[in-house]
């Protein structure tokens, strides 16, 4: 059982902290289609959600069997701009928690600086976490690789086993594994319970019931 005391909570951004990814998945659905690749919800929950952009590239690519220019995402930027404009909320209980923490915290995601910023500041939470953000970008590897979240504890200045990371996707908790962290699986979103479970893991489904959870022994 884990019983170090948690000096750190890594957050993800979206799904975690922004209720986005119904939006994404919406709209890659409509990109992908006009690219001439057909995914289901499903698909693109299970093959999408929490992934790097390079993983997203290289099944959409499989997908179409033909290989797509580096930019070519970048037409398709104000169907996403759009919808979120429009849509963009905060996960539910999210505040609630954040304001309840007595422990530092901080956000490291898979999107790029300008796309976290701009989802934090379409919901009021960049003050939050303003001089504490930490993207794939700035790191060899995205998750599932453990880089980013290594990067953002050294960063911190705290040892991994001193870190809790909150994520909803397969891909965010292997990361949190692999940095020697424990994990935190929110299924309260588009991610069912099953796909987050595993060593080091507590999955859950009620924001607000976070800063209580991270005292729980972990397994």
């Amino acid at each position: 059982m884990i019983h170090d005391p948690v000096e750190l909570v890594i957050f993800d951004c979206d799904g975690v902290l922004v209720d986005s990814e119904r939006i994404y998945c919406r709209v890659d659905r409509e990109v992908f289609a006009a690219l001439g690749a057909e995914f289901t919800e499903a698909e693109v929950v299970e093959q999408f959600v929490g992934s790097s952009n390079e993983v997203l590239t290289a099944i959409l690519e499989e997908r179409l069997g033909r290989p797509l220019e580096p930019d070519w995402h970048v037409p398709y930027r104000p169907l996403y701009d759009l919808a979120l404009d429009a849509e963009l909320t905060v996960v539910e209980g999210i505040t609630d928690a954040l304001d309840a923490l007595d422990v530092p915290f901080c956000l490291a995601s898979n999107g790029s600086h300008p796309s976290i910023r701009r989802n934090l500041t379409r919901v009021g939470l960049l003050d939050r976490f303003e001089g504490r953000i930490f993207s794939a970008r700035d790191v060899a590897q995205g998750k599932p690789a453990p880089d980013l979240f290594l990067h953002a504890a050294a960063t911190m200045g705290v040892p991994p086993e001193r870190c809790a990371v909150v994520e909803d996707s397969p891909y965010g908790v292997r990361a949190a594994r692999a940095a020697g962290m424990r994990a935190f699986g929110y299924c309260g979103g588009l991610t069912r319970a099953d796909r987050l479970m595993g060593p080091r893991t507590l999955v859950f489904d009620d924001m607000r019931e976070l800063p209580r959870l991270l005292g729980e022994p972990l397994a």
